[in-house]
């Protein structure tokens, strides 16, 4: 059997049995075909060995796309994990090929965090001038991200009656189809409960797109579909930049926002991995650089230093 049509049963496998997202196994399926436009169409799995894998890793580093741009050296390592997880299934099936532990992953610095504190995101939320159904939504939108740590792919995926309004709380499944408890503000709900009460269409998606942007408009439901995740990026990005905000913010930069001021404000970094649905608490652990930083300000303001 050739790896090209072992790749095709470990895909299936990643989201069928290991519940991965279908954009995990799109991602996958990039990469390993990569692997294959490299070491072509005809190769079999006892012919990946250390030596192959070497010379990928370099083809890799000199890598030219259409537009004659490289790969970085994250994405790199990216090829090298999928590569390690598809010869992970091999061995699961005992398929002779490459000891998975054999590919090297390169470490990569850790993604420089930014984030927003209390103070820029009542900024932006008093940014938003109320005034219509859409600025009733993008207020509850902007106040529900900093709340709730939801990723963009979850808020967007809301239906109405997903959030329970009078305990402020609901669950939500996200990666890996693991279910987990998002708890929101009394804010949040206020801002979420006004939005809610200005629709007058019977769609079930939490947030819509409006053409219609008065409070009154009469209920006419082509009017109306679920927003998309790049249009709650426009949507905070509009925001920031109307608050004067001058760092590069996204709804993932509001998810960073909510970790950082629960660990700032004494939460302890388990809870915070809970909160956030993080598998691993490595992945956690990008936060203790910004609370550290936060903590030495601290030392350096209230400390006598004799």
């Amino acid at each position: 059997m050739y790896v090209a049509d072992l790749i095709a049963d470990f895909l299936e496998y990643l989201e069928v049995e290991k519940g991965r997202s279908i954009k995990t196994a799109e991602n996958y399926s990039l990469y390993l075909n990569r692997f294959i436009e490299f070491a072509g169409d005809d190769l079999k799995p006892q012919q990946i060995n250390y030596e192959l894998i070497r010379k990928y890793h370099l083809w890799l580093n000199r890598y030219e796309g259409e537009r004659s741009e490289k790969l970085s050296k994250r994405t790199q390592a990216y090829h090298l994990i999928a590569l390690r997880g598809f010869l992970k299934y091999l061995a699961r099936r005992d398929i002779k090929a490459l000891d998975p532990s054999r590919i090297d992953i390169p470490k990569l610095s850790r993604k420089q965090v930014t984030f927003l504190d209390g103070g820029e995101v009542a900024q932006m939320v008093n940014a938003v001038k109320v005034n219509s159904k859409a600025s009733l939504r993008d207020k509850a939108l902007i106040e529900l991200l900093f709340s709730s740590g939801l990723r963009v792919s979850e808020l967007v995926g809301l239906n109405r009656d997903s959030i329970n309004l009078e305990r402020k709380e609901f669950v939500v499944r996200g990666k890996g189809n693991k279910d987990r408890p998002i708890f929101i503000s009394d804010t949040a709900a206020r801002a979420l409960q006004e939005y809610i009460n200005s629709r007058q269409d019977s769609l079930p998606a939490l947030f819509v797109n409006d053409s219609k942007n008065t409070l009154s408009a009469p209920k006419t439901d082509g009017r109306y579909r679920r927003l998309t995740a790049r249009s709650v990026q426009r949507i905070v990005q509009k925001y920031a930049k109307l608050a004067g905000i001058t760092k590069h913010v996204s709804p993932h930069t509001m998810r960073h926002s909510f970790a950082t001021d629960l660990l700032m404000n004494g939460a302890d970094i388990r809870s915070v991995q809970a909160m956030l649905g993080h598998a691993d608490i490595s992945t956690t652990q990008i936060y203790t650089h910004v609370t550290d930083a936060h903590l030495r300000e601290v030392h350096a303001k209230f400390h006598s230093g004799n």
